[in-house]
């Protein structure tokens, strides 16, 4: 009763919005056997948006989607296994990649670039070949070279549309949310917080300021507050000692920003969410991709709004953000360049 109620909140339908008169979506999971695909497909199951849920991964596909078929809701399940890629993206609307390999103790998202980085790769060389105008939400780290590598294979293949590309940085969000409110004995879900930049370490920028629960948080404590938010993913590797990283937060991430995208897909107005996308925010000091909220439309992104004034603190964190995110999406671009 719990899940349903709590993956429900995940997508409701707009007041005087009817999820019966949704469009069909398909939504494709890349990575659905491991850590974190397993919790998105069960949560993208229980989406009402979600009409057909095709699940791919190179071990353990069809038994997920098993399982996860037998859950009392309208969509239809499918697994795929290793060499049925094609068959798993054909005529999908979203394409989620939680796939690659988890950060262990002593890791840092960089570290699992170069593993990452080639199943990524492929993945999109995939989608671009079968399903070139479908939405893709990379999940796989490190999310600032990742969205760049996508977007690179789109290119190369001649049907790249930066509208359709998104980086999930919810988890941020999410995390930004739940620790303000335990800072400031709220509600998290009254307690939005804008993170802007990009998805590791410092290049996690959270806008206290812009929210009315984190204006009073100074000194100490807002310097903890932040530490935690951009290095939240350190406590979850140090206490799984060696057994993975974040995947059942990060699931539910995946699946709130998933079910956003759905939402405005179908036709519901004002979704607005920080996400990792093409950007002209700081184009002009060559950095083209950055998180900020974005209004999400039935063709993807429909609109990048400002960052807004920003506090002393702030402007510090987004200049030590800008170099270290400029660096990561170099990388992601040099590694399909040579591939």
């Amino acid at each position: 009763m719990f899940a349903r109620s709590a993956a429900r909140s995940l997508a409701t339908p707009a007041r005087n919005f009817s999820s019966s008169a949704a469009r069909q979506s398909k939504v494709t999971v890349l990575g659905a056997g491991g850590g974190i695909g397993q919790p998105l497909s069960l949560l993208l199951k229980l989406n009402p948006y979600v009409t057909e849920l095709s699940l791919y991964d190179i071990r353990g596909a069809p038994g997920v989607a098993a399982d996860v078929s037998h859950v009392d809701t309208k969509s239809e399940v499918h697994g795929y296994p290793a060499d049925k890629l094609d068959q798993a993206l054909e005529g999908t609307d979203v394409v989620v990649i939680p796939a690659g390999v988890p950060r262990k103790p002593g890791m840092t998202r960089d570290d699992l670039f170069n593993t990452n980085a080639s199943i990524v790769r492929d993945l999109a060389a995939a989608i671009a070949r079968v399903a070139p105008k479908a939405k893709v939400l990379v999940i796989s780290n490190p999310v600032n070279s990742t969205v760049p590598i996508v977007s690179a294979v789109f290119e190369k293949a001649g049907v790249y549309d930066p509208a359709h590309i998104f980086g999930v940085t919810t988890l941020d969000v999410v995390r930004a949310q739940r620790f303000l409110a335990g800072v400031a004995g709220t509600d998290p879900k009254d307690t939005p917080v804008t993170v802007v930049g990009g998805h590791s370490g410092a290049t996690i920028v959270p806008l206290l300021s812009q929210t009315p629960h984190g204006k009073g948080v100074t000194g100490e404590v807002y310097k903890k507050l932040v530490h935690r938010i951009q290095f939240g993913g350190d406590e979850v590797v140090q206490a799984k000692d060696g057994a993975g990283s974040a995947t059942l937060s990060m699931a539910y991430a995946g699946a709130r920003f998933t079910g956003d995208l759905l939402r405005a897909i179908n036709g519901e107005k004002g979704v607005v969410t920080p996400t990792f996308v093409k950007s002209p925010l700081f184009a002009d000091q060559g950095i083209d991709f950055f998180s900020s909220n974005v209004e999400l439309g039935p063709n993807g992104v429909a609109k990048i709004h400002p960052l807004g004034q920003l506090s002393k603190e702030e402007e510090e964190l987004l200049a030590a953000c800008l170099p270290e995110l400029k660096k990561n999406i170099e990388k992601g671009k040099k590694f399909v360049q040579q591939s």
